[in-house]
């Protein structure tokens, strides 16, 4: 398998249940197109220069938490990501397995992968 380049992109598709889809714009299903390798500091803007290959990684969900906050979140940060991960309450699921079992933050994205945010949170 080749290995990515800073131009090589990933298509992931992002579902949300559970009423987190209220914080993005009321879409259920988001399909974004992101960097296979992103800055190592998980930085999402496009206005400052590329980073140096040694300050890259493969993009992983804790890259894609942070794209989705910075370019899809359109309300209340603070229901959606706390301490740079999702906050609890929030079950992830990549290509519908537990994203526990795939290395929580750490799972390396893979063009076409599914990444589904359900809240279970609830109030009463």
């Amino acid at each position: 398998m080749a290995e990515p380049t800073p131009t090589t992109t990933l298509n992931i598709k992002i579902e949300f249940g559970g009423g987190l889809e209220l914080l993005f714009s009321n879409q259920r299903s988001h399909k974004v197109s992101i960097p296979s390798l992103v800055p190592k500091d998980n930085t999402t803007s496009a206005k400052n220069p590329p980073p140096k290959d040694d300050l890259l990684k493969p993009a992983d969900i804790t890259y894609l938490i942070h794209h989705m906050r910075d370019h899809l979140l359109q309300e209340r940060e603070e229901l959606f990501v706390e301490n740079g991960t999702v906050r609890p309450g929030i079950l992830v699921l990549v290509n519908d397995t537990d994203w526990e079992l795939e290395g929580e933050g750490d799972y390396v994205l893979k063009d076409g992968d599914e990444v589904v945010f359900i809240s279970t949170l609830h109030g009463g």
